[in-house]
């Protein structure tokens, strides 16, 4: 999963730069960063809980 995080961040990123070079839209870099950072926490901790819930349900073999 955290590939995956991070493959997203790289190509948001380039996508905010190439936007950015064509002066659609004046960005902030700061900002930018920190709602990267934001969005990649996120994903990590959602991939991870779903990871353990997946694991935890996939270990349980039914017999007590």
């Amino acid at each position: 999963m955290g590939t995956v995080v991070w493959g997203l961040i790289v190509v948001a990123l380039a996508a905010l730069i190439v936007i950015g070079q064509l002066g659609i839209v004046t960005l902030n870099g700061t900002y930018v960063l920190i709602g990267l950072m934001i969005g990649a926490g996120a994903a990590l901790v959602v991939g991870g809980l779903l990871s353990a819930r997946k694991r935890d349900n996939g270990s349980t073999t039914g017999k007590s």
